[in-house]
């Protein structure tokens, strides 16, 4: 099955930039070039081990609501997609341009436009950053919920592209539970505005929740409404190591069976804690051989605890509340602490299994790594059974490291299957992109495929937005 065709006559994209030039030359737009490479590709997708880069593709830089309806206009006009772009932070390939395309930046859409604690909302431009906007709130005693791992450097529209979960989302849940409503350009340079300001709303359909996780094949989407919560009254921070990986992703059990919701319940494995070691000269390992990384919040955070490490130590853990100052360092070396050896291929990504089922993804690792001569880690968001495994593989002597040998790919295609097998998904937040779109095709029916290409061609007939991403 494939994608709708594009119809729209196509002019071509200098046709384009000459009309850019003469009609809205107040908007930044620069055209292909060397400069404009790094728009070509996303954080998964960048060009490793000193790969040449081609010339990327021109690239817009709207400031205003108005401009972004401009350019959609006439790049309809002259039949050219448009690639709509956050921060490039993605791992999926979702924001990857040829130099024919333009790129639509957002970046430069930044205003928070209100804050209402009185209704617990912001409404926010697409280029703010999740960490500006908390910057913001936490004045007034209020935050935004979702934290991806990049929530420093990404964006709240590349948030809702993606559908972005991130840490805290094993209680507060991941972007589309925070977003109220959205204002989005659609393929024609019509504006609309769906879903509500308020916490309620069942009026017609739920396309919030359609743009929400959309990957910008259906819009751009150019301001949002947004849920915003009181903070905490505590949080605290709570680390169990085990003697075994295995030890570890079996506790996570005893967690759901307790009474007790942690906002964040981080995994670590054996070989990403001696990979955080290896980087960044700490001590993990030495404490034990994995790792549940456990925050607290709210009132009656004394109680929680008791219940908590009852759980864990009747689980085989060795339970200790950290100090905030260590508690920041662990929560550092979670986000960011991982490194990869320039002298090894890797692949990652991300998959979804039901929480029930953690243990058994990594009990199937050793398998994997047999049968593709790879070696495997990850880190898991636990409270949702959404994982993050790395592939790696030495790269040999004399070897060309552009030259990525296919047994990485595979072994990730494998997990992933092994993920689909116990009732899990493609992927839990970084999205489909270009990266995953074959592996998509195997979880969905072909009757929901057939669907959601109807949906693009309702919103976006003639193939405009982002085409060859996501469905």
């Amino acid at each position: 099955m494939s994608a709708p065709t594009a119809t729209a006559p196509f002019t071509g994209l200098s046709a384009l930039l000459d009309d850019v030039g003469r009609d809205v030359a107040e908007i930044d737009v620069r055209p292909p070039s060397g400069e404009t490479a790094v728009f070509g590709h996303d954080a998964g997708t960048a060009p490793r081990h000193g790969s040449p880069l081609a010339d990327g593709p021109a690239v817009a830089f709207p400031t205003t609501v108005a401009e972004v309806q401009r350019l959609v206009r006439l790049a309809a006009r002259h039949g050219v997609s448009v690639v709509p772009r956050g921060a490039g932070s993605g791992l999926s390939g979702g924001a990857v341009a040829t130099s024919d395309q333009l790129v639509v930046s957002t970046e430069r859409l930044n205003r928070i436009v209100e804050i209402s604690p009185a209704d617990e909302v912001a409404v926010v431009e697409p280029g703010v950053l999740n960490a500006a906007l908390n910057d913001r709130l936490a004045p007034l005693g209020l935050f935004y919920a979702p934290d991806p791992a990049s929530w420093r450097i990404s964006t709240i529209g590349g948030n809702i592209a993606t559908n972005a979960g991130g840490l805290r989302c094993a209680k507060y849940g991941v972007t589309r539970e925070s977003v109220l409503a959205l204002d989005v350009v659609l393929a024609d340079g019509s504006l609309v505005s769906v879903g509500h300001r308020s916490i309620k709303g069942v009026t017609g359909l739920d396309l919030v929740s359609l743009f929400v996780g959309s990957e910008g094949v259906l819009g751009i989407v150019v301001g949002a409404t947004v849920r915003i919560r009181p903070l905490p009254v505590a949080r605290r921070t709570v680390t169990a190591f085990f003697d075994s990986t295995a030890a570890g992703a079996a506790a996570i059990g005893a967690i759901t069976a307790s009474r007790v919701r942690p906002s964040v319940i981080e995994f670590l494995d054996q070989p990403t804690l001696e990979g955080i070691d290896a980087a960044q000269r700490s001590g993990l390992r030495a404490r034990g051989a994995a790792l549940l990384l456990i925050e607290l919040d709210g009132f009656g955070i004394d109680e929680q605890t008791a219940e908590l490490t009852a759980a864990l130590e009747a689980a085989g853990a060795r339970v200790r509340v950290e100090s905030d100052t260590d508690a920041e360092v662990l929560w550092e070396l979670r986000r960011s602490g991982r490194r990869f050896d320039e002298g090894s291929w890797y692949a990652g990504g991300d998959i979804a299994v039901p929480k029930s089922r953690i243990a058994e993804i990594f009990a199937s690792f050793p398998t994997i790594e047999a049968r593709h001569g790879v070696a495997l880690s990850a880190v898991a968001h636990a409270g949702d059974g959404n994982l993050h495994p790395v592939v790696t593989l030495p790269i040999p002597a004399g070897a060309d490291p552009a030259v990525v040998p296919a047994a990485l790919h595979d072994a990730a295609d494998d997990l992933v299957r092994a993920a689909l097998a116990v009732g899990g998904t493609v992927s839990g937040e970084h999205g489909i992109g270009t990266v995953k779109r074959a592996l998509a095709a195997e979880e969905l029916a072909a009757r929901v495929r057939s669907a959601q290409f109807a949906v693009k061609d309702a919103l976006d007939p003639s193939g405009l937005f982002n085409p060859g991403k996501a469905l």
